[in-house]
């Protein structure tokens, strides 16, 4: 069985696949300020704790905050006595072309989403990733990573409302309903229809952009933690993967294998 590790800025998501099989899927905080044995001990007891027999045999990791890179990678070797494949490292092939300015600047997560599309999904498209930021990127008909928009997360926007007006209250992030007035009638419905229909109306107007220059039929593959807070309320979403990102990372450590 792999493990397949996505290291966020929010999240440590592990999934457990057995081939394509997922067997379980955990969501650990993402936490620099927690060292090696907290992570091990965490993952012991999830693997301990499952309902599932979890036999390790190899893990994968892709991240975003390199500080947790080598503290999950202990981590997991402890655990599995295996030592994880890096996305990023010179020996592990993505498989696919990156064709950006300079490829090294493109997050791990966004190329791994990249595979996951490759592999799981028809080609070109669109991936929209609902996280910490909200990114939007093409991949091309050959599978390359042709680049793609960064954007503040729905919980950053609301975070630098909080900060820098100082008379209006912190907004929890919910699942607001499609009817949500477009016009408040007091300060929390006002920051809500902000957010809400302010964001449904940026990604709309993205993706039509991406459309217009690259394809009218491209689809739109939404993923990421808060990938359900906006389906069904943005036009031009084909479908949502929450596994992308984890499908990629389990495509990949199938090619460096192979």
């Amino acid at each position: 069985m792999l493990l397949a590790v996505d290291i966020g800025n929010t999240n440590v998501v592990c999934a457990v696949y057995d081939d394509q099989k997922q067997i379980a899927l955990w969501r650990l905080p993402s936490d620099v300020k927690q060292d090696q044995a907290f992570y091990q001990n965490r993952l012991t007891q999830l693997i301990d704790d499952s309902d599932k027999s979890i036999h390790l045999d190899g893990a994968i990791i892709a991240s975003v905050v390199p500080a947790l890179t080598p503290v999950l990678d202990g981590a997991i070797a402890s655990v599995t006595g295996k030592q994880a494949m890096i996305v990023g490292s010179a020996d592990v092939d993505l498989g696919i072309v990156v064709n950006i300015d300079n490829p090294e600047q493109a997050g791990a997560d966004r190329l791994v989403n990249a595979v996951g599309a490759q592999a799981a999904h028809g080609l070109p498209s669109i991936v929209l990733d609902f996280g910490t930021a909200t990114t939007l990127d093409l991949v091309g008909e050959n599978g390359a990573y042709e680049g793609g928009i960064i954007a503040p997360g729905v919980n950053l926007s609301i975070e630098a409302l909080e900060r820098a007006a100082a008379q209006l209250p912190r907004l929890e992030v919910r699942s607001w309903d499609a009817d949500l007035p477009i016009l408040g009638k007091n300060t929390i419905a006002a920051m809500e229809s902000g957010v809400f229909w302010g964001y449904v109306c940026m990604v709309e107007g993205l993706l039509e952009r991406l459309r217009c220059r690259y394809g009218d039929t491209l689809p739109a593959i939404a993923t990421g933690g808060l990938a359900p807070l906006f389906n069904g309320h943005v036009i031009g979403i084909t479908t949502v993967d929450p596994d992308l990102t984890v499908r990629g990372l389990v495509e990949i450590y199938a090619r460096n294998k192979g």
